[in-house]
């Protein structure tokens, strides 16, 4: 069965956006890049992953799921971010915009859609974001591995979104610091 990874990029104070949906105070430059790509190889968007000359095939992804708001992150000028992946964008409100052949818009419920891929031939199923979407598949996440940047919001978007309380255990599997400060800490269902 496919696993469901949530890779994202996260403030030490746990939050993966800023207000107003900034991001641009995570750092991108350092020793820890090129760890985690080797690691997490496939998970930048296609056409800025090909001017860096990284390649993005032989990942351990072979499908995105992204909420609105990150996918809208790259519009206008990526409607197509990951054209090496499939490619899934939940939405209730929100048509396909031009140019976006390849990726798939749905307003079915994420539980359902997630369990149905699991249930397929592939390779794992990379959740990028956001928040909400985080907080709705919570049950259905299987790692977590978190790019932990030395910088804090103090507002923003949540991990996890509004997720209620409700404690789950995690089991760390690997826990790498770099010299740049950033943490890639990975885990699992406990």
């Amino acid at each position: 069965m496919r696993e469901l990874t949530y890779f994202v990029a996260v403030s030490t104070d746990g939050f993966i956006a800023g207000p107003s949906d900034e991001f641009d105070r995570f750092l991108v430059d350092g020793d820890h890049a090129a760890g985690i790509w080797h690691r997490y190889r496939g998970t930048a968007p296609t056409e800025l992953a090909e001017a860096a000359g990284l390649a993005v095939d032989d990942g351990p992804f072979d499908t995105v799921l992204m909420g609105w708001n990150t996918y809208a992150v790259g519009l206008p000028a990526l409607p197509n971010p990951y054209r090496h992946l499939r490619q899934i964008v939940f939405t209730r409100e929100h048509e396909a915009p031009q140019g976006a052949e390849g990726v798939e818009f749905t307003d079915r419920d994420p539980v359902e859609v997630v369990r149905e891929l699991k249930a397929e031939d592939g390779a794992g199923i990379w959740l990028c974001g956001g928040g909400g979407l985080a907080a709705a598949l919570a049950d259905e996440i299987d790692r977590l591995a978190l790019k932990l940047n030395p910088v804090l919001f103090g507002d923003g978007v949540r991990l996890f979104g509004d997720l209620p309380y409700r404690p789950t255990a995690l089991r760390p599997l690997a826990i790498t610091p770099y010299e740049s400060g950033v943490v890639l800490a990975e885990y699992t269902r406990g």
